[in-house]
């Protein structure tokens, strides 16, 4: 058995951007916002997420900088982490979900094991990029936190999908960014996922190789 199909990676990777840019509308974005927005799309397959994205004021270019000064890259799960494009980057991506830690003190808060994950990346918070893809009480507990230690990550990269919590948590990290003086991009409503927030850092990552589509 015999199937016709391209097998070159670049010419798919590049066959699907050219697609992607014919099936939505870009022109409200920058440069590298188009860059993340197209990477969101091409993650889910789902053109119509384009509305849904919202970057705050400077938040490409914040978080650019973080990436290309080698900063802490902080994941909600494991999944994410293993996302992240490891030959662009330097130091391994920190994620604290499964430490005996995180597990004991979730049991004695009585907290889900990503807000307890959470509470442990107080001493790599600041200037750092902040990913949750999985877990809206991860979106919630990290606001919070900021909100109290005035620790400011360089960017928070907030997409959490489902259906309990996601869309909040993402509207509360959108409402509530610039009293928090902090930069984000989210991704409104239910869609979300460790796939797409993984995409959003790399798309970063490759503008600052001068990778774009």
């Amino acid at each position: 058995m015999r199937f016709d199909y391209e097998k070159d990676p670049r010419a798919i990777e590049k066959e699907s951007f050219r697609q992607i840019r014919e099936l939505t509308s870009l022109d409200h974005l920058n440069r590298e916002q188009q860059q993340v927005a197209m990477r969101i799309v091409h993650s889910l397959g789902l053109p119509h997420l384009v509305e849904q994205i919202r970057f705050s004021g400077q938040a490409c270019e914040k978080g650019m900088a973080a990436l290309e000064s080698h900063c802490n890259i902080l994941c909600d799960v494991e999944m994410v982490k293993q996302g992240i494009t490891k030959r662009m980057i330097t130091e391994e991506p920190l994620c604290f979900l499964n430490h005996p830690e995180t597990v004991t003190l979730a049991k004695q808060s009585q907290e889900t094991r990503s807000m307890a994950a959470v509470a442990q990346w107080k001493h790599h918070l600041s200037d750092s990029i902040v990913i949750i893809g999985n877990a809206p009480t991860a979106l919630f507990r990290l606001l919070e936190i900021i909100a109290v230690s005035g620790e400011k990550p360089a960017l928070v990269i907030g997409m959490p999908v489902g259906f309990v919590g996601a869309a909040e948590s993402k509207q509360a990290l959108w409402d509530n960014h610039k009293n928090l003086a902090i930069e984000c991009i989210t991704l409104l409503g239910r869609e979300g996922g460790s796939a797409v927030s993984a995409a959003t850092c790399n798309a970063l990552l490759r503008c600052n190789r001068g990778e774009y589509y």
